[in-house]
């Protein structure tokens, strides 16, 4: 039997290939009606966002991963310098590649950014996802109110929900980006004596608690001191978090992040609030003849 042979497999050119993908990520994208849109938002929150004159561009990310050095969390005294510093270079290497993002679709922000941060013995991963906005053309069209050189400024980053953003921006205020503040403190070790003591009766932890307080001074001083660099007046919808390590629990870390806003309006302007009432709430309904059998159950028919 003759044996068939097969047809010989093309080697990639990976020069080529690389310098294919290099050019399309320096290609500008093109309009977003003839690509479509892609984006993370809700119905509600994407006519929201229409009706206030901006539309969604893109979905787009920023991820950064910074190293620790080895030896960081063993037991010591004060602030965990390097493992705080890591966890700022990653949030801000983070949010530069976002702004990148958006920069490319033509954005002029991000709302809605979902902030995903673990922090490892290692290294720390940080995460931002969100969607890419810009004022609508033509009549009806939201207008940027940093004004005619909006395009060509640094594209604002939030975490606020779309919802929240046009609320804002009613109210005179535009997000300028995240404010982010992040602290690690080494509890104290406690002497033979206190241990002892401890173990018998309840009493507070008094390392733990001034390690919780040193650094969450240290988080919020940091968390304002990004803001005012971001050009902002304040930070709103804060979050935090706070707790020993899972692989270090001598380790104290508090994280605390928001957006920082700034008011780009002559004067903050009052909103109404309107009361909505839904009409469509799901309606509980019961068996009669179930509560029946259920009261015979327990003393029979009444």
């Amino acid at each position: 039997m003759s044996q068939s042979t097969s047809a010989p497999v093309p080697v990639p050119d990976i020069r080529a290939e690389m310098l294919k993908g290099a050019q399309a990520l320096a290609t500008p994208a093109p309009p977003s009606k003839e690509r479509g849109i892609t984006s993370d938002l809700s119905v509600d929150e994407a006519l929201l966002l229409h009706a206030a004159g901006w539309e969604p561009l893109d979905l787009v990310v920023g991820v950064a991963v910074v190293s620790v050095p080895v030896g960081v969390w063993n037991w010591g005294r004060g602030s965990i310098s390097l493992a705080s510093d890591a966890h700022n270079a990653a949030v801000d290497q983070a949010a530069r590649l976002l702004r990148g993002e958006c920069t490319k679709v033509h954005g002029h922000g991000v709302v809605g950014v979902r902030v995903d941060v673990s922090v490892q013995t290692h290294h720390i991963d940080v995460e931002l996802v969100g969607t890419a906005v810009r004022p609508m053309a033509g009549p009806g069209g939201g207008k940027d109110p940093r004004g005619t050189d909006a395009a060509l400024a640094m594209p604002f980053v939030s975490d606020l929900s779309a919802r929240d953003f046009t609320l804002l921006e009613r109210a005179g205020w535009l997000p300028v980006g995240l404010a982010f503040g992040a602290s690690f403190v080494y509890a104290p070790r406690r002497s033979a004596g206190t241990a002892m003591k401890q173990t018998r009766q309840n009493v507070e932890l008094t390392n733990y608690t001034e390690a919780m307080y040193s650094a969450r001074e240290s988080a919020m001083e940091k968390m304002q001191h990004s803001a005012l660099e971001a050009g902002g007046q304040g930070v709103v919808q804060v979050k935090i978090t706070e707790g020993p390590m899972s692989f270090a629990r001598h380790a104290i870390g508090f994280t605390a992040w928001g957006t920082a806003v700034k008011l780009v309006a002559d004067a903050h302007q009052f909103v109404q609030p309107e009361v909505v009432l839904p009409l469509d709430d799901a309606v509980v309904t019961f068996d009669a003849q179930s509560l029946r059998s259920s009261n015979q159950g327990r003393g029979g028919r009444r």
